[in-house]
């Protein structure tokens, strides 16, 4: 087909090679294929029972129209009580936006502070639907080489080198990251807020693993700066990839400039899942044995991939991932994960798609499936490497 003019310029932007490599995955799946799935980051387990409760009695109680633009009440309530519960920090409900996932909070704060053009500082290797966004928004996007020292974490001194090699906007911080799984530990986090004030920048942070903490408890931004804005999402710990629900904690300024782009772009969030989310808060016990499965998965990766083969990973402290430098076996990650699924029927992610430089020696294995997944998965590993 011709078109009738070219497509506009925001559409050519790299893909999210996680989701190309489960596409081939399920591809071969269907085929008859046996394939363990540890390229996207979900898990493996439903939705709590008491989520799945809740969503069954708004079906049979509500009529699921459209709710407020920023989100339910009772349920921007209830995401207020977790901050002080959890973190002992007061935050307001008005401060609170429910948003379709945890992509679509990411599109409303980018629109909501960054003109053309911006500069905005992110992680690498990093999420990288970051700096598509971004780069879709039209805003440039300023990579912070991180390494062992820092625990593969930015520090101030490379904000400050940023800002001094050419000015920056604003910049992204993930605390447990994807997808190296690292986090910032001890005062790291407040040095950054600090040095955010210091260089007048907007700070964002993503707290999507929150909850998935195995080094120690993960801090949230705002118990250093309430200026920070805070991305989250019930992805992730809450076990709800798929219902598409997530929020942002905005400094009180951008209400109703949030409120107004939200109200254009997304009409409202989900209406079933926002009734749903209001019930994962009280899930705790369950969620802690899910979290529980995640510790012996990564258990068995950590001990079992050394002897198959992958012996190099960063710091695993948070998330469910392992990011392992593959660099003595290829310097091709794309194809040496091509290879794996095609011949081991085990899927992962190549580095490239969270690094341009350095991640054609590394592969990002995901540990939130089930636990005889990750034991047949070291095995298969160590057979087709040996």
């Amino acid at each position: 087909m011709t078109l009738p003019r070219p497509l506009a310029k925001r559409g050519d932007i790299d893909p999210f090679i996680a989701m190309d490599v489960m596409r081939n995955a399920n591809e071969r799946a269907a085929q008859g294929e046996d394939i363990i799935h540890m390229e996207v980051g979900q898990p493996a387990t439903p939705a709590p029972k008491k989520v799945i409760a809740a969503a069954r009695t708004a079906l049979d109680g509500d009529r699921l129209g459209y709710t407020d633009a920023l989100g339910l009440p009772v349920l921007r309530e209830r995401i207020a009580e977790h901050y002080s519960a959890r973190y002992g920090v007061s935050v307001a409900p008005a401060r609170i936006v429910v948003t379709t996932g945890s992509s679509a909070g990411f599109v409303l704060a980018f629109l909501a502070i960054l003109e053309m053009g911006a500069r905005v500082a992110l992680p690498s290797p990093g999420y990288p639907a970051y700096r598509h966004i971004l780069q879709a928004l039209g805003a440039h996007t300023v990579l912070l080489e991180a390494g062992r020292d820092s625990r593969w974490m930015p520090t101030s001194s490379h904000l400050e080198t940023a800002v001094g090699e050419g000015g920056l906007d604003a910049f992204l911080i993930a605390s447990p990251a994807n997808p190296t799984g690292t986090m910032l530990i001890g005062d790291a986090l407040g040095d950054l807020a600090a040095a955010a004030e210091r260089l007048k920048l907007w700070f964002l942070s993503d707290e999507i693993y929150h909850g998935l903490d195995f080094a120690e408890p993960a801090q949230t931004a705002l118990q250093h700066s309430q200026s920070a804005i805070v991305v989250n999402s019930f992805s992730k710990y809450y076990s709800m990839t798929g219902w598409r629900i997530g929020w942002i904690v905005v400094p009180e300024d951008m209400e109703r400039p949030i409120e107004r782009l939200a109200q254009n772009l997304y009409i409202a969030p989900p209406t079933l899942s926002q009734h749903a989310a209001v019930a994962a808060f009280d899930c705790h016990d369950e969620l802690e044995a899910i979290k529980a499965g995640y510790a012996e998965n990564r258990a068995i990766l950590m001990d079992g991939l050394p002897g198959a083969g992958l012996s190099s990973f960063l710091p695993a402290d948070g998330a469910f991932y392992l990011y392992a430098d593959v660099s003595s076996l290829t310097n091709d990650s794309v194809s040496f994960a091509d290879r794996m699924l095609a011949e081991a029927g085990v899927a992962v992610t190549p580095g490239v798609d969270f690094d341009a430089a350095n991640g054609a020696h590394y592969i990002r294995l995901c540990y939130a499936g089930a636990r005889t997944d990750m034991t047949n998965a070291v095995e298969r590993i160590r057979a087709w490497l040996a």
